[in-house]
């Protein structure tokens, strides 16, 4: 199973304490966001997940659990959004260059192969036009450019949310402009560039159409290969290899405007206050009319290619059989 910490709200930054304990728990519950009344029950040993996925915007307040959580013997990785973007529209996060030199520090810690950079998403309004957007993305390029294995892009969709603020939709010539400037920067950084979810075929500026959670991030992550299916719950045009979330809606407290998760502050506030480091759940607790269902999970691990593989590294280390012998049996 591949573990997604969660692209419903930013975990990492908000609720470490608990995830951490639901990992020593073995188990954690996870509320339907279309039907309140059933939870799913979901094993999380490390003999199921395979791979746990953090989505974050600033990392800083997990990095004294990373260590608990590798002991753990769970492999991970980071998709680590940073934009330019200010208090005006990220009023709940912290400066910019702290999470800068966060996610400098983690890649030292884990290597950039398992850090994906999320330049996402792209807005457009008076102040945020398509020159600052090319100043600011060649910064953080500079800076970030030998610490992350790709930069992720996408160019935000007007929904009704948002028709009522001053953003504006992005059109063909400011994609393609913006495109240019991104795929040249990030190329000369060394830094391949995707997009997520996006229909717009920007491979001329050198960015590749792709999903976030890829098979290349996922094995590379695991050190395996793996049995991946495409997910078929995430937007129209989304590549992203399948996974298990375990957040809930209307939690962060990051206080993006343009956030798709978040109803409104005030709802984030109260549910705030309904979480405990120590609950079974993200926030709330079990009530008598809910149906509690246990989620079938299992290995993507493929163990017969990695049995091969152990077989013939035990003949190379001097087991009874030749490496000749093993091959021909196994032809």
């Amino acid at each position: 199973m591949i573990l997604s910490v969660s692209r419903r709200t930013d975990i990492p930054c908000w609720y470490s304490e608990w995830f951490v304990n639901r990992l020593r728990a073995g188990y954690v519950y996870v509320r339907n966001p279309i039907n309140a009344s059933q939870i799913s029950r979901i094993p999380l040993g490390s003999d199921v997940v395979d791979c746990i996925v953090f989505w974050t915007k600033d990392a800083g307040p997990m990095m004294e659990r990373i260590g608990e959580i590798e002991k753990m013997g769970y492999p991970y990785c980071f998709q680590y959004t940073i934009t330019p973007y200010g208090k005006e529209l990220e009023c709940g996060l912290r400066a910019k260059e702290e999470i800068l030199d966060n996610f400098l520090a983690l890649s030292e810690r884990i290597g950039p192969e398992r850090m994906v950079w999320r330049y996402d998403p792209i807005l457009l309004n008076d102040e945020w036009t398509v020159e600052r957007h090319e100043e600011a993305f060649f910064k953080m390029c500079e800076t970030l450019a030998g610490h992350a294995d790709r930069v992720v892009i996408s160019f935000l969709d007007l929904y009704a949310k948002l028709r009522r603020t001053d953003l504006r939709e992005v059109g063909e010539e400011q994609v393609r402009r913006l495109a240019q400037a991104v795929g040249k920067t990030a190329g000369a950084n060394g830094l391949r560039v995707q997009t997520c979810c996006e229909s717009w075929d920007l491979r001329q500026y050198g960015i590749e159409q792709g999903g976030c959670l890829d098979r290349r991030l996922l094995e590379q992550t695991c050190g395996c290969s793996l049995s991946l299916k495409p997910d078929k719950g995430q937007r129209e045009g989304c590549g992203c290899m399948e996974s298990v979330d375990i957040g809930a809606y209307h939690t962060c407290p990051n206080g993006c405007l343009y956030c798709y998760a978040n109803q409104s502050p005030a709802r984030v506030r109260e549910n705030q206050t309904k979480h405990d480091p120590e609950g079974e759940l993200l926030y709330g607790r079990v009530r008598e009319t809910d149906r509690i269902y246990d989620r079938r999970v299992k290995s993507l691990k493929m163990k017969e290619r990695q049995g091969t593989l152990d077989e013939w590294q035990k003949t190379l280390d001097g087991g009874q059989e030749t490496l000749d012998g093993l091959l021909e049996k196994r032809l």
